[in-house]
């Protein structure tokens, strides 16, 4: 790289240089009736695959010795599996399955994390036609209680379980499993119940009779179930089909044409029972034959490490992952040289997703690469969710601000419907969930007469006179209230600025309380960087830090600086409190992947509420008094 690309910021007045990547900026019709919006992509969806592994019996045939997917090794050395390599072993494992008679309702239930064998044995299933389900792993192994992993072998019925190692998961295998469901592994044995090994799958065999199964799948055949996060109710399993995936592939592909320009290059922790990760970039790399880095580590202090091993030797071409990856990501970045030389050698696009990106952080972001590449890099987000596998809407649209949501996706309409004081997102189109599984009521629920799915999100028009500027995330409706006065609030707005502004000390907050005179806030915060700023002792308790005059000092002037806008009481926050305690997983109070359900942590801690109210617990903060 040249030493003038390496010049530094954009100068004041100055617009940005970006670097140059193909993404797709779509026209849309609009129209409004009766209060109601609709919106729509003027491109149409292009003709789809019929299944998801039609991608992989292509880009065996097209570049059977590209890597498709590869997993560090304990000595460190990467074992790659290719595309070639994969279609053979896919066949070996299905052709095994089929023995099993399993089907959807008994499907193929996994509950250890992302590996090459979870891979493997979950494409095997695809091409043998029997429905597989990723399990989130912190239900068998966080839990204490299995309560959630127990309601989703309820509703799955599993015939078959599989775990990378049974020894972590033989507690959850106990409390959960009918005796006569068996367990195949990689490592370890399932006691009381029929165990076999992974390398049993692969034993050769007759494949004709996986081949027909696969012959016989189809659009509308069910590829897997994915449970919700659960954030206001009990997870619900999505019926996730061919169509599904590939329908949303295919407008990923509209979106972002530079996928099919240069195969892209993932290096990705995201867990595959989430829909961004097992859906959205997993898909991303079949459906265009690129190569998918499994990355061990995660966005925590403790976990980071791992990601930057990987990052200081791979380069990706994208990079998508959530904001608290991006937070600890820009801080390596700012101190690492080798880093920032790896990561921004062919890298196209960024992009983040189940949370909003402090500003702070995306300024950061936007000056490290303009110092190193001499331009900025891309930053998109859109609207998805598991019912949609995943995606609706991305920020094609001409905005850059926190709450954008952008532009439906080509095959994607858009209906927005009066609904609480908000306009509730409805969607249509073929990347849209037939239903939730064994549960008639809640589908029935989940549409309209219309046809079209009703999230409980709320959006809103970013220019009611140029709706072709796109969408704006409104919050969820479910979460929203009303104080005694009647006044609605609206939550999601109010916890997202919270939170943004919050960085890095707030890992999240609660909103309180229906039907109180005014709002207060329960904090979560995160006791690593508290413990930082408050400079104690090593031996000191999390109360003693949260108690320190340096944490409430910051606290106290983030309130007022959340409070200095506030127009009323819906918007004012009163008070706020430190929580200790973490949120707990078994009592519902945080999901899997680290959603807040604001509702359970309200009535878990009703007492400690009423008493913050009553100015009678010592951790409150008051605000500062009205001018």
């Amino acid at each position: 790289m040249n030493n003038q690309a390496r010049t530094g910021a954009t100068a004041p007045g100055q617009s940005p240089r970006y670097r140059q990547v193909s993404i797709g900026h779509p026209q849309v019709q609009f129209s409004e009736a009766d209060g109601i919006l609709r919106m729509q992509a003027v491109e149409p969806l292009a003709p789809l695959p019929a299944r998801l592994l039609d991608r992989l019996l292509h880009w065996a045939a097209q570049r059977p010795d590209t890597t498709f997917i590869a997993a560090r090794q304990p000595d460190g050395a990467w074992r790659t599996i290719t595309y070639a390599q994969m279609l053979v072993q896919v066949r070996t494992i299905a052709a095994n399955l089929l023995g099993f008679g399993l089907s959807a309702e008994r499907p193929l239930a996994l509950f250890s994390g992302n590996d090459i064998e979870h891979l493997q044995i979950a494409l095997g299933a695809m091409y043998a036609g029997i429905p597989y389900c990723p399990v989130s792993p912190a239900y068998a192994l966080l839990s204490q209680d299995f309560a959630k992993l127990r309601h989703v072998c309820e509703v799955l019925t599993p015939g078959l379980v599989f775990a990378t190692d049974t020894q972590p998961f033989q507690r959850a295998f106990d409390a959960v499993l009918d005796p006569s469901v068996a367990v195949v592994s990689v490592r370890g044995q399932a006691a009381g119940r029929r165990h076999l090994s992974f390398d049993s799958l692969l034993q050769p065999g007759d494949l004709a009779p996986a081949d027909a199964a696969f012959a016989a799948t189809g659009p509308d055949t069910i590829a897997k179930f994915l449970f919700t996060s659960g954030s206001t109710k009990l997870p619900k399993a999505v019926v996730t089909t061919q169509r599904m995936l590939c329908a949303n592939q295919q407008m990923l592909l509209q979106t972002f044409p530079v996928f099919a320009e240069e195969p892209p290059v993932l290096v990705d922790w995201l867990p595959w029972n989430h829909t961004f990760g097992g859906s959205h970039n997993l898909g991303i790399v079949l459906y265009n034959g690129g190569s998918f880095y499994l990355d061990a580590g995660k966005p925590t202090p403790q976990g980071f490490g791992e990601t930057l091993r990987n990052l200081r030797e791979i380069s990706p071409t994208a990079y998508l992952t959530v904001p608290k990856g991006w937070e600890e990501l820009v801080k390596a970045l700012e101190q690492d040289a080798q880093l920032r030389e790896v990561f921004f050698a062919r890298m196209k696009l960024f992009f983040f997703a189940a949370a909003g990106l402090s500003q702070s952080v995306w300024d950061r972001l936007d000056r490290i690469a303009e110092q190193h590449c001499g331009e900025r890099i891309r930053m998109m987000a859109g609207l998805g969710m598991t019912e949609a596998a995943p995606s609706c809407t991305f920020t094609t649209g001409p905005l850059s601000l926190a709450g954008y949501v952008g532009l439906p996706a080509p095959g994607c309409e858009v209906k927005l419907v009066p609904l609480d004081g908000k306009l509730e997102a409805r969607f249509r189109g073929p990347h849209i969930m037939p239903g939730y599984w064994r549960s008639p009521q809640q589908t029935a629920e989940a549409f309209d007469d219309e046809g079209f799915y009703c999230s409980g999100d709320a959006l809103k028009l970013a220019d009611a006179q140029q709706p072709e500027q796109g969408l704006m995330f409104d919050g969820r409706i479910a979460e929203d209230f009303k104080l005694s006065s009647g006044v609605f609030v609206s939550v999601g707005p109010l916890r997202n600025r919270a939170v943004l502004e919050g960085s890095p000390y707030v890992q999240d907050i609660v909103v309180a309380a229906p039907d109180r005179e005014c709002l207060g806030i329960l904090v979560f915060p995160r006791l690593p960087e508290c413990r930082q700023l408050a400079g104690l002792p090593a031996a000191a308790s999390d109360a003693e830090v949260l108690g320190s005059d340096a944490v409430r000092s910051w606290f106290a002037a983030w309130l007022e600086r959340l409070n200095r806008d506030a127009q009323g009481n819906a918007s004012r926050i009163e008070w706020l409190s430190l929580l200790v305690e973490p949120p707990s997983i078994d009592a519902g109070e945080i999901t899997d992947k680290g959603s807040i359900n604001q509702r359970a942590v309200l009535q878990r801690r009703a007492d400690k509420v009423e008493a913050l109210y009553r100015g009678e617990d010592p951790t409150v903060l008051p605000a500062q008094a009205r001018p």
